[in-house]
């Protein structure tokens, strides 16, 4: 055994023994994704969908779903490619450590910024609906302090927490979408593509930034215990797929898609016309627990993420003291705008640069395994070729001897 074949076979029974300390299981990544993803494409989403491809949005939905397919086996290929590793550490191996360091960086600062603007549009909606008179500041550093002290506390605990707090969202959800069905009319999905297929094509990019936000699972990946394959991140964009068209299904054909697009939250509205007979009503209480619950592990899971980036989630006093600061920065500096310029921003710019962002990581990550495989085969090439003239050496050398 050359001194290479030994390299990798430590590197490889190093990556198995960091699987196995503090692992999750394939089936808690898909319940997670349904949270921190789910809650951006089942509600946040869907007034944008909405207004841009109107009736035809489910349309949208389905066709970026169709690309988000084909763009998932790049994840797979920097899976299967990166072993496993920590993609810090494989980062680092194949571009250096500054080129690393300004990668992962830029990657932490973009998603603080994504739990950032999740955070300030569940606060906008929390004081817009139910909680008018409470200051925002109070709010914003109860909130921090929730999610922080879930980041602190590990991937296992996100999951399990996620597990008892998805089984009540899934049940709700189910619950207004068939106590709805008296009010829905199906006919207001037709007619199809009357404006054409533009407006199709321009709604996709919505959906869509919710799901490459699949390639975060990337840098958890060397906590899952098994590798994932092509099929599990089908089963999960098939599950995100369904939470988007449900609730967008849901708007147009219980409002309209004229009424529907006019409408900040149409997701929370749904639960405005929920009834039970004559006398049970006005339960849409029961859509708090859904969008606090959500926020509150799609943040922390994002902020988790940053921290293991930065390569201090196993320290809880650096994730509050190197962590927290910089996002509570960020989510002041957000509340400085006014709340439909905010809007505005996050509508028309952000959910737009979220997918070329996720897009153009994925895109440098495929180019990086691409190159370091052909680099490595040709290193296993010129050491076959070494070890062959080793042999062959030692074959003349017994024979000469013999001799």
């Amino acid at each position: 055994m050359n001194s290479c074949q030994y390299y990798l076979i430590s590197q490889k029974m190093e990556g198995i023994k960091m699987r196995n300390e503090g692992s999750i299981s394939i089936l808690h990544v898909v319940f997670l994704t349904m949270t921190f993803i789910g809650l951006k494409n089942h509600v946040t989403i869907i007034p944008s969908i909405l207004q841009t491809a109107g009736r035809d949005g489910w349309a949208s939905v389905l066709l970026g779903a169709l690309g988000i397919f084909i763009w998932v086996f790049l994840l797979v290929y920097v899976h299967n490619n990166s072993n496993q590793e920590p993609i810090k550490d494989w980062l680092k191996q194949r571009i250096g450590k500054v080129s690393t360091a300004i990668v992962l960086y830029g990657t932490a600062f973009y998603l603080l910024l994504l739990a950032a603007f999740t955070m300030r549009e569940t606060l906008l909606w929390v004081s817009t609906t139910f909680l008018h008179n409470t200051p925002f500041i109070i709010l914003l550093i109860i909130f921090i302090l929730l999610v922080m002290f879930l980041a602190a506390s590990g991937l296992q605990t996100i999951v399990i927490v996620n597990v008892f707090v998805l089984t009540g969202v899934v049940i709700l959800g189910f619950f207004v979408a068939f106590v709805n069905l008296q009010v829905k009319d199906y006919g207001l999905l037709r007619p199809f593509f009357e404006h054409g297929f533009q407006p199709v094509l321009m709604g996709t990019i919505y959906p869509s930034s919710g799901f490459v936000e699949l390639l975060m699972l990337l840098f958890i990946q060397h906590k899952i215990q098994k590798r994932m394959r092509w099929y599990h991140f089908a089963l999960i964009l098939v599950i995100l797929t369904g939470l988007t068209i449900g609730p967008l299904v849901g708007a147009i054909t219980e409002f309209g898609p004229t009424e529907a697009a006019k409408q900040r939250y149409p997701a929370y509205e749904e639960w405005g016309l929920a009834r039970i007979g004559r006398f049970i009503e006005h339960i849409d209480f029961f859509s708090i627990y859904q969008w606090l619950t959500g926020t509150f592990l799609r943040v922390g899971f994002i902020l988790f993420v940053c921290a293991d980036i930065l390569n201090i989630s196993s320290d809880k006093k650096q994730v509050w003291s190197l962590l927290a600061p910089p996002f509570l920065f960020i989510c002041l500096s957000l509340t400085l705008f006014r709340e439909n310029v905010f809007i505005a921003i996050n509508e028309r710019y952000f959910l737009i640069s979220t997918f070329f962002f996720f897009i153009i990581l994925s895109l440098f990550l495929t180019i990086v395994a691409l190159t370091s495989r052909k680099s490595v085969t040709k290193d296993k090439d010129k050491n076959d070729q070494k070890s062959g003239e080793e042999q062959s050496n030692q074959v003349k050398t017994t024979q000469n001897t013999t001799q």
